[in-house]
């Protein structure tokens, strides 16, 4: 199913539909300000078992999560002073961010070190699902792990996750391009990807 919604403007209504079938364990594809992830409801531990399959991803590779905004990002990472800085000047946008990972994280989608990966994109369908759902999605880029580049077309990525992902909102186009990944662990900003955000 492919469900169009206006990337400016986003309907509510549409995003209320999508935000329901999240809570029942959909499996969608979305826009972002990078490129167009596959993700569920942060809450739906097969749903998220299911992606790792579908991609063929090693689970020791967690996906990264999407927050609304900053203070939704502190319930589920421990932020310092410099890490609080960081993300206020450079969210929302092109950035992961990894960072120790709160009791709110579900085991699955830590690292060993119990870190996990947060994102908060300029992009209002991303954003506003996150918000019609009320708790955090999964994001993952919309290709099998072989592939080297994510899909940036609806009908192309409908096709490849056929029988998988529930929905695929058109959103328009997207760069194509992932997140600068940058960990912040130690209070030291290590560039552990470089993609469209200018650190």
């Amino acid at each position: 199913m492919i469900i169009t919604i206006n990337p400016q403007n986003p309907q509510g209504r549409l995003l209320t539909k999508v935000a329901d079938m999240l809570t029942q364990g959909a499996i969608i594809a979305y826009p972002t300000d990078t490129q167009y992830g596959i993700g569920c409801a942060l809450s739906q531990k097969k749903s998220i078992e299911k992606i790792y399959r579908v991609k063929q991803r090693n689970p020791k590779m967690p996906f990264s999560i999407i927050c609304a905004d900053l203070t939704h990002i502190s319930e589920y990472a421990l932020l310092s002073n410099f890490a609080y800085r960081t993300l206020k000047r450079l969210l929302p946008g092109p950035f992961t961010f990894v960072l120790p990972g709160t009791r709110l994280v579900p085991q699955i989608m830590l690292t060993k070190r119990h870190e996990v990966g947060l994102r908060v994109p300029a992009h209002p369908i991303a954003i506003g699902l996150v918000q019609a759902l009320g708790r955090p999605l999964i994001n993952t880029s919309a290709k099998l792990e072989a592939d080297s580049q994510a899909l940036v077309n609806p009908e192309e990525i409908a096709e490849l996750f056929k029988g998988t992902v529930d929905a695929v909102i058109d959103g328009g186009p997207v760069p194509g391009k992932p997140s600068t990944l940058i960990s912040l662990v130690e209070d030291v900003p290590i560039i552990l990807r470089q993609g469209l955000g200018i650190f």
